[in-house]
């Protein structure tokens, strides 16, 4: 057990003791009470409200209460000193032993150090990317891919079971268009020249499906009617697109668990199924939409329609899961997909673009309805990214016709930097990406930052053997100080940013969290510089050179455990 779980445990021991001797009355609910570091540092090491929050309902004064709880936390060996702050908070310090034990303890689980088995016996189903089965990916898709993957990590180090699944939007029109580029690509390969009208895609990729197309049917599909030739097209590009798609997500590090494709979902008549599920329990009923508001459309008319209940669930109007051509909507289909993933997932996450912000409610409303309230289902919106090159927006690729190509951008700049950058921000804020700054040697930027601390802890252990130091034999961990044991504060912090990051769906906080450690790691690095007391690597003084370097390999082994939930690998120098 990590430091801040035990001292929640302490916690509970303490208020189980004032309990026991009828200073609070048993069976108060404890779960918004909380053990985490003071906002000021000077009030010492660790902050708990729990007098804050049990003074009302056990009758007490808070800062009365919180007396109490501070003399029973006050026989912990751990502690050394309590101290009641304001209306009742409580501030502990703790021995520099018991930072000690936590720089040991880091050491010993390794790689293991921030991952818990809390989230165990719960399946998550995150469902990312899906972009529709017709090109390559382009960085409009890699935001949202390196958010959901790296939120499956993040929910993985917490002990649940994840699905990471790919939603293969194969049945509506879009495939239908990408078929009829493909039937002109296939017939370029046959030697004729072709003109590509407005409307379908443009991009080189298709050439190779054409390609292949044309050698294996020959000229059997040219001057076909389209009736002859479509569905044909549309399964065999799909399945092009879809080796393309996986291939360029690989380069970020990306693999998905399942792909569900939409066309095989309505195929199996699920669509039908969830109507069915909800008619029997008046959550569909066929009606009339309002008219829109304003001025009418020409071709409006008032068409009975089978409409979802949603704003039994805080939606602010009804949805028609069918057009009046009897075709799902793509909010039926959806509704049918979501109620698919919530037979095998406990819990749903849906990572979307920002552009589909307005749908939002309704499919919350539709897995409310489906899941009777049973399933947790988040959808976490990841806004656009605008690609600069020194400021300047970047141009189009050729190869796609109209975007920029992830592979193009990873292969330019490498993985880690594309997967680290789009976690330095909150998904849900604009962000910029130049290809300058992203791999500028500096402060300022965070993927450097964090990777020159690792590189720089890999360093030292190279610098000793070529002073020629024995470092073997354990560490002497008391030779360090209280502001060498200030890092390790702050190492202990991780776990419970894992935690905390897990539980809000947050992937970025782990960003956050590396760079804060990596600007303390620095800071320590940068003291040795006016004061050469103060270097890691000291040639006339071995025991404190070990005892310092089983310090910075623990902050090494912490930014590689949170670049391993990023994706990122740790690099051992800087080129």
């Amino acid at each position: 057990m990590t430091l801040y779980p035990r001292f929640a445990a302490h916690l509970d021991a303490a208020l189980d003791a004032l309990v026991a001797s009828g200073d609070l009355p048993a069976g108060l609910e404890r779960r918004a009470v909380t053990v985490e570091p003071p906002r000021d540092v000077t009030h010492g090491d660790l902050a708990t409200n729990a007098a804050m929050v049990l003074a009302k309902p056990a009758g007490s004064n808070p800062r009365a209460l919180a007396e109490k709880i501070a003399a029973e936390l006050e026989k912990i060996d751990a502690v050394s000193s309590v101290s009641v702050a304001g209306p009742g908070f409580i501030n502990m310090s703790l021995t520099d032993g018991t930072w000690r034990d936590e720089l040991a303890a880091i050491h010993t689980a390794g790689d293991a150090y921030g991952r818990s088995q809390g989230g165990a016996g719960v399946t998550v189903n995150i469902e990312y990317v899906s972009a529709n089965p017709t090109g390559p990916m382009h960085m409009g898709h890699c935001r949202g891919a390196v958010v959901g993957d790296a939120l499956a990590s993040l929910l993985e180090a917490v002990g649940h079971t994840v699905i990471r699944e790919y939603y293969v939007n194969d049945a509506g029109g879009q495939v239908d268009v990408l078929a009829r580029s493909a039937h002109l690509r296939y017939r370029e390969a046959l030697g004729e020249t072709i003109e590509i009208p407005e409307g379908l895609y443009p991009g080189e990729y298709l050439k190779p499906v054409g390609e292949r197309l044309a050698r294996e049917h020959g000229d059997a599909f040219v001057g076909q009617d389209e009736s002859e030739w479509l569905a044909l097209f549309r399964k065999e590009a799909v399945a092009d697109m879809l080796v393309m798609i996986r291939s360029d997500l690989a380069l970020l590090g990306i693999h998905h668990n399942l792909f569900s494709s939409e066309a095989e979902l309505q195929a199996a008549g699920k669509p039908e199924e969830a109507e069915a599920w909800l008619r029997a329990r008046d959550l569909i009923y066929d009606g009339v939409l309002e008219a829109p508001k304003g001025e009418l459309p020409d071709d409006w008319e008032p068409v009975e329609l089978p409409l979802f209940r949603s704003t039994k669930f805080g939606d602010d109007q009804d949805r028609p899961i069918k057009k009046s051509n009897g075709q799902w909507t793509y909010f039926g289909a959806d509704m049918a997909y979501h109620f698919q993933k919530a037979q095998s997932a406990d819990q749903l996450i849906d990572i979307w673009g920002a552009d589909h912000a307005g749908t939002v409610k309704r499919i919350v409303a539709a897995v409310t309805a489906l899941t009777e309230g049973k399933t947790r289902f988040d959808v976490k919106l990841v806004q656009m990214v605008r690609l600069l090159r020194a400021g300047e927006p970047v141009k189009m690729s050729k190869r796609s016709g109209n975007f920029v190509t992830l592979a193009d951008v990873v292969q330019e700049v490498g993985k880690d930097v594309v997967r680290f950058t789009m976690l330095t921000r909150k998904a849900d804020a604009q962000m910029d990406f130049d290809f300058a700054k992203v791999v500028e040697a500096s402060k300022d930027n965070p993927v450097f930052y964090v990777q020159y601390a690792h590189a720089r802890v890999a360093s030292l252990h190279r610098r000793a053997a070529d002073a020629g130091l024995d470092l073997s034999g354990d560490a002497d961990l008391s030779l360090l100080d209280t502001r060498e044991l200030a890092l390790v504060k702050l190492a202990a912090q991780y776990p419970r940013v894992v935690e905390g990051a897990a539980a809000a769906r947050e992937p970025h906080r782990i960003a956050f969290y590396l760079y804060d450690l990596a600007a303390e790691f620095h800071a320590w690095w940068n003291m040795g510089n006016d004061d050469p007391s103060r270097r890691f690597i000291l040639p006339d003084n071995v025991p404190l050179t070990r005892a310092r370097l089983s310090l910075a390999d623990a902050i090494g082994q912490v930014v590689r455990n949170g670049l391993n939930i990023m994706g990122v690998e740790a690099v051992q120098e800087l080129s």
